[in-house]
This record gives C-alpha cells, sequence and structure tokens, in this order.
C-alpha cells in the first residue's frame, strides 16, 4: 500500500472516530441524539455554535441515519450505498483536516 492511500485511510479512520466521538459526547450530555435539527432553531447562538459540531459530527449522523432507514424503512441499496460514499467522502475530508491542525500545532509529526 502507498504511503498516500496509507494516509487517506488513516485520515478517514480519524474522521469516522472524531464523528462518533463528537455525537457520542453529545448524546451523553444532553440525553439525546445529534441530529440535523440543530439547525431548526432560527437565527439564535446556539445554532451558530451547532454549526461547527454538525460539520464534524456529521458522517456519524448520516450513517446513524442511513443504516437505521435501511432496517426500518427498507431504503434502497442505491440510497444506501450513496449516503455511505457520501459520508466516507466527508470523513475523509474533516479527518484531513483534523490531522493538519495536529500537524500545525506540532501535536503530530
Amino acid at each position: 500500500m502507498s504511503p498516500d492511500a496509507l494516509n487517506s485511510l488513516f485520515s478517514l479512520c480519524i474522521g469516522f472516530a472524531l464523528a462518533g466521538a463528537l455525537a457520542s459526547g453529545y448524546q451523553a450530555l444532553v440525553q439525546r441524539p445529534a441530529g440535523f435539527g440543530l439547525l431548526q432553531d432560527g437565527v439564535a447562538p446556539r445554532t451558530f455554535a451547532a454549526v461547527p459540531f454538525l460539520v464534524f459530527a456529521a458522517p456519524f449522523i448520516i450513517m446513524r441515519n442511513t443504516l437505521r432507514g435501511a432496517r426500518i424503512e427498507r431504503r434502497r441499496f442505491e440510497f444506501v450505498m450513496m449516503a455511505t460514499v457520501l459520508a466516507g467522502f466527508w470523513s475523509l475530508m474533516s479527518g484531513t483536516f483534523f490531522l493538519m491542525t495536529l500537524r500545525a500545532a506540532g501535536l503530530l509529526a
């Protein structure tokens, strides 16, 4: 496996892990699962604070909703596959950003 492919795989895994940790931490804190409904409060400071949280927690939320929809609503395979690819790409980008931030801060070699 080339170093670039390994780096991308590591970024993907870090992105999903970060998303899962954020969503699970939110659920433990407020006793309800995180979702995109956090953006529906209108123009309020709480809504603006939810945007950066959702940017990094979105892959977990997308996959949770997709897998629940596949089981409960019997969604088609194509929809589940499209959502999985979207969540994977989003996770890759957020993981890359997180790793670049750690490198810039000098916490990662």
